[in-house]
């Protein structure tokens, strides 16, 4: 699986990381433009491969109340107009296998959410789309596990598979990321980083996720020293206001600073 595979790929020579970044959620088409367009001046700046990334629908919350989307069809339509406007790829997340081929008419990415990942079904209506399927490390997974979620896209007709690790769980309420798995997950595929999801602080008495987003330029710096292909960052510009994981995304006026740190890193480790 290379970057070349994907449509409207950027800078995919440039021997640097790539990146999947946006907000958690579509919240509307005017904070999914801004987004866009202040970090694609920005990864374009540093040559760094974008991916825009947004779900259309969240599938996975802890209470009945929270925001979930604002309608499936209308959220992808404004990923696909992202997409044409910025000439950049997209990805998406997929919860149910009846997704996958309608997803697949908007984006170029779609991701299997790390509590779904061991969902057959909904892997292998993945990878028959022909779209690059990531696959998010089960919290609950060891990363030698995550070979066989690799295997189900290969057997299923396709080699477009990354993996992405999201962290696991310690304890009830906090994440870690164990850095001896990337080493072994690109054994499988390539190994993207999910830098922001690492950090949060699930099975809170309020029912909403926390988060540590002071710990977000460590976790991705050791990550880039550690061999990581790409950074998956979720991102807003009111991450108070975020209607969903704001608690634990990057603030985008940060990211520009963030990325620059990260090019010199990956410039460093391509060195040695």
């Amino acid at each position: 699986m290379t970057l070349q595979n994907i449509p409207n790929i950027k800078h995919s020579n440039s021997n640097n990381f790539f990146l999947l970044a946006g907000p958690c959620a579509i919240e509307g088409e005017e904070m999914a433009m801004r987004i866009a367009e202040k970090i694609i001046t920005i990864t374009d700046k540093l040559e760094i491969p974008f991916i825009f990334k947004g779900s259309y629908k969240k599938a996975n919350r802890s209470r009945i109340d929270s925001f979930t989307g604002i309608g499936d069809e209308k959220a992808l339509k404004i990923l696909q107009k992202v997409s044409q406007t910025f000439k950049v790829p997209t990805v998406t997340d997929i919860h149910e296998a009846s997704e996958a081929a309608i997803a697949a008419q908007y984006v170029e990415v779609l991701q299997i959410p790390a509590f779904l990942v061991r969902q057959t079904d909904l892997v292998v209506a993945a990878a028959k789309t022909g779209k690059v399927v990531n696959l998010k490390k089960g919290q609950f997974m060891s990363p030698e596990a995550m070979q066989h979620a690799v295997q189900k896209v290969k057997d299923s007709g396709s080699d477009k598979a990354w993996i992405t690790d999201r962290g696991t769980m310690f304890g009830y309420q906090d994440m870690i990321v164990d850095f001896r798995g990337i080493p072994t997950m690109k054994q499988y595929a390539p190994v993207v980083l999910d830098v922001t999801h690492s950090l949060q602080q699930p099975n809170q008495s309020a029912g909403v996720t926390g988060g540590r987003p002071e710990m977000i330029s460590t976790i991705a710096r050791a990550g880039i020293a550690a061999g990581a292909d790409g950074l998956f960052i979720e991102t807003h510009f009111d991450t108070a206001n975020a209607k969903s994981d704001g608690a634990n995304m990057l603030d985008l006026t940060k990211l520009e600073k963030l990325l620059t740190d990260l090019v010199a890193i990956r410039k460093a480790v391509n060195s040695l």
